[in-house]
């Protein structure tokens, strides 16, 4: 089966797989969710959740031990310049227990919680991203997470201990000819007596170079005593018939371990099955609730570097007869670094802390978290460059060859743009998101607009739909934020008031409720197609968790005695930028260019513009757009490079 040849899908099919993955009921209370409903939960996360004491001790002790080893046995500009973690790096990250930070210790772990997992993944991966990255890519969807939630005490027992300290592991969804569209998903698994036999091609194997372990979904057909569907399964690297045919090469990320792997008639164990037929994609979301965590944990690490070097920098660098950070059109730039990266952290903390209480359900904050942190990231590190100027373009291999010291800015620029795409792009995660945040309508209004449901279904939608907004629409109207002088405990006596910020989330909030009550009364069954607005729904309802999250964190702050004036200072500049964003994405909700766009592009699809691109010359080689995946024997040379 040729890449161009996988069996067509439609657009319903497609959603109908997806829809089929999610997590249909919702068990416990979601601040984010209650947000985009209207409902502003404060109680729900203030006063912030704190970690127990005994988690502290152990989680600030393997903090130390990892700085350590990161200061003295991590040379970041080899990884760079080589493009290759060292084998003694990653020998001395096994002894040092880093594999199995969120492995129980009865495997042999750490057993640390989500906040100190995500503090030591922003910790590593601030020396080196490519660190960063295989460490998460190995704890957060790798081996040992679908186990944890799934897995069966016999795999526990088998494969957790050698993830914990010896066994690098990988997880493999995309193929060249399928990204965040699993319905065409064309690597199979096929019933043969007790084992599996597994025929594909995975691409973009993170960690797949040097995994000794993979989680690898893969659709098994249905038969007779088989339900089939994508299923996943933990594989052997060193099986008969895995082949890493090609270590890919990236702008960024240059130490990343991430490459083709084919598997032709792998045999795989039935025992080797993670849950039932048919259910990887639900165990593939589900580890992604909290495993998408680790990307904004390394993001909210990087604003902490851009602001440590802006700092130095524009304090060292002088122009016009003053630092330029006294120059106002650079201390605005220093200004949003510094408040993003306090609420960055704000967001990854509470949530973290959130989902090791596990009291509310937290896949929407998560979602959120990885999309606000990967572009407010992106966002940092540009104008950290723009801050260092020409040094901001120059290499620091550049740099230090002439004298001055060896900063990546331009590094970091190149290894955070990745996020936005890594683990669900900008796009489909506004897509993701705002599944979740219309959930509640839905399940009360969906067969409404539904073209395939009867008469009858409608009119049962009908009669469900009006009791649900007969108590619902009146809550809209009016709310704590109206009050002038409601969140009181957010207005201490010598500190910046934040009280009017939490006064405006729960104001807008609501706002966001109604805007998106009457697009969907507007657009009904064409409000998916909507994409543009629901971005913009989504990335307003970004702001306002992210402002929460700050308020709630400069209290937490406060209230200990911590740097308590300073937090209130940086939470008070975050809101006010992000209030500014927010106010532009409302006026965009309905003034925007959307169906020009459309026009547009379609234009350029026809061919209407190709005139435009004439007068230059396209340097692209030659190729498909899209390479073979036809499953078969490898004809390429295995450059698996297992670490001893």
């Amino acid at each position: 089966m040729t890449a161009s040849s996988v069996r067509p899908v439609s657009e319903r099919e497609a959603r109908q797989v997806a829809e089929a993955a999610r997590e249909q009921v919702w068990h416990k209370p979601s601040f984010a969710k209650e947000l985009f409903l209207g409902r502003f939960r404060l109680d729900l996360i203030h006063p912030h959740p704190a970690p127990a004491p005994d988690d502290v001790r152990r989680g600030e002790t393997f903090l130390a031990k990892l700085q350590e080893f990161c200061e003295t046995r991590v040379d970041a500009a080899r990884i760079e310049r080589e493009a290759q973690i060292p084998d003694e790096t990653l020998k001395g990250l096994k002894e040092l227990g880093a594999l199995g930070m969120k492995i129980d210790t009865k495997y042999g772990g750490l057993g640390l919680t989500q906040v100190y997992y995500n503090k030591a993944l922003a910790l590593a991966g601030s020396v080196s991203p490519a660190i960063g990255a295989l460490l998460s890519a190995h704890q957060s969807i790798g081996v040992p997470q679908p186990l944890k939630l799934f897995g069966t005490q016999e795999q526990k027992d088998l494969f957790l201990p050698r993830c914990a300290r010896t066994d690098i592991s990988a997880f493999l969804l995309t193929e060249p000819d399928v990204g965040s569209d699993p319905a065409r998903l064309a690597t199979t698994a096929v019933p043969d007596g007790d084992d599996y036999l597994l025929d594909g091609v995975k691409l973009w194997t993170t960690n797949g170079v040097v995994a000794d372990l993979l989680v690898v979904m893969a659709r098994v057909p249905r038969s007779e005593g088989h339900k089939g569907g994508i299923t996943a399964f933990v594989v052997e690297t060193a099986s008969e018939g895995v082949t890493v045919e090609n270590r890919n090469a990236f702008m960024g990320l240059r130490g990343l371990e991430n490459g083709v792997t084919r598997f032709h008639r792998v045999r795989v164990p039935a025992a080797n099955r993670i849950g039932p037929e048919g259910a990887g994609l639900k165990i593939a979301l589900t580890t992604l609730n909290t495993g998408r965590l680790s990307l904004p944990a390394m993001c909210a690490g990087a604003g902490k570097w851009c602001l440590k070097i802006a700092r130095e920098w524009s304090a060292a660098r002088e122009q016009w007869g003053k630092p330029i950070a006294k120059h106002e059109a650079v201390g605005a730039k220093i200004s949003f670094i510094a408040a993003t990266t306090f609420a960055l952290e704000a967001v990854i903390d509470l949530a973290s802390q959130m989902a090791d209480e596990d009291r509310n359900d937290i896949r929407i904050e998560a979602a959120l978290a990885k999309l606000y942190g990967s572009e407010m990231a992106w966002l940092m590190a540009d104008e950290l460059v723009q801050i260092r100027g020409g040094r901001g373009y120059e290499t620091a291999a550049s740099l230090a060859a002439r004298g001055e010291r060896a900063v990546p800015a331009e590094q970091m620029l190149r290894d955070l743009r990745i996020n936005r795409i890594f683990e669900g792009s900008t796009e489909i995660m506004h897509l993701l998101i705002a599944r979740e945040a219309v959930d509640a309508h839905l399940s009360v209004a969906g067969d409404l607009i539904d073209p395939e449901k009867s008469l009858q279904d409608k009119g049962k939608a009908a009669a469900k739909a009006g009791g649900f907004y007969a108590r619902w629409l009146p809550g809209l109207l009016t709310g704590p934020g109206q009050l002038p002088r409601a969140y009181p405990e957010f207005n201490p006596a010598g500190h910046p008031d934040l009280s009017p910020h939490l006064r405006y989330v729960e104001r807008s909030a609501r706002k966001l409720a109604r805007s998106t009550f009457y697009a969907m009364s507007r657009w009904q069954g064409r409000m998916e197609t909507k994409q543009g607005f629901l971005s913009r729904i989504v990335d307003i309802g970004a702001e306002l968790f992210a402002m929460s999250a700050a308020c709630v964190r400069a209290e937490m702050l406060r209230s200990r005695g911590d740097h308590g004036v300073a937090a209130y200072q940086l939470a008070d500049a975050f809101c006010r930028q992000a209030r500014i964003r927010a106010d532009e994405l409302f006026g965009r909700l309905w003034t925007n260019t959307d169906e020009l766009d459309r026009k547009v592009v379609s234009g350029v699809l026809s061919g209407t513009y190709e005139w435009l691109e004439h007068g230059v010359i396209d340097p692209s080689g030659d190729g498909p757009w899209i390479a073979d995946a036809t499953p078969g024997p490898t004809a390429k040379r295995n450059v698996h490079r297992p670490i001893p």
